[in-house]
């Protein structure tokens, strides 16, 4: 997929979260806060829709993804940086946050350590969406290999896909206190699944699974789901976990 369509698909991941983000950031009172950071913002998603008020940052590895990120959230100052070594004085804003970012680090940890650091004494730390594939659920059991093909392909990419369940741990190991986790709900509607959903995730896939399945097996799952979304069948529930922990006050 190129960057617009990647883009699509982080605004798609976004829609999932959005009531849980104003929730939290009403909790951590972002709207008063002075400056916030994003680490690994990619696209710029999730800067499009952050408070207004505050001075928002953005941080990613990807040069190409923070140009695309320029044009779609122009008021955002972004940096070209690497989690686990951010760019910033210690103490430099009063929230910095994640999405969908920790599972893909080899050393999680790290990088909650460095949002801790550059974050104020009483400031707030805040991973909005980390899945736990171990948990997925696939329903009919005609698709029961589809989340195990994708936790494999995961685990191929360098990922953790059971890093849901380890979110809560993590913010304790980075010295955060005050730490409040969860997962985020799920919700089907009783319609077929909208087309543009079913192309996106089915293009993201197929990228994933070209190494375990032929074109030819992915296009049989393919119709199987979208058989099961017609009967009203489908299920697809993958937790999700978030949390939220202060920077201690010295």
């Amino acid at each position: 997929m190129n960057l617009s369509e990647w883009h699509t698909r982080y605004r798609q991941q976004a829609s999932w979260t959005r009531s849980l983000r104003q929730h939290l950031f009403a909790q951590s009172n972002a709207e008063a806060a002075h400056r916030i950071l994003e680490v690994g913002c990619g696209t710029g998603a999730l800067l499009c829709d952050m408070p207004t008020g505050p001075l928002v940052y953005g941080l990613d590895h990807d040069r190409s993804a923070l140009c695309f990120a320029r044009q779609v959230a122009p008021a955002s100052t972004l940096f070209n940086g690497d989690a686990t070594h951010l760019p910033f004085a210690a103490n430099s804003f009063d929230l910095s946050f994640c999405h969908f970012l920790l599972l893909w680090l080899p050393n999680p940890l790290a990088a909650l350590l460095e949002m801790c650091r550059v974050t104020i004494a009483g400031g707030w730390v805040l991973a909005l969406a980390e899945p736990d594939y171990g948990g997925r659920i696939d329903y009919p059991p005609a698709l029961a290999d589809l989340g195990k093909l994708q936790t494999a392909a995961l685990q191929q990419q360098g990922a953790d896909p059971l890093i849901g369940r380890r979110l809560s741990a993590l913010f304790h190991q980075a010295g955060l206190q005050q730490v409040q986790s969860g997962v985020l709900g799920g919700f089907w509607q009783d319609e077929d699944r909208p087309t543009t959903a079913d192309d996106l995730e089915w293009s993201v896939l197929r990228q994933d699974l070209h190494a375990f399945c032929t074109p030819t097996e992915l296009d049989a799952l393919q119709k199987v789901e979208q058989q099961a979304y017609q009967r009203g069948e489908r299920v697809l529930y993958i937790p999700t976990f978030y949390a939220l922990g202060r920077v201690a006050k010295t």
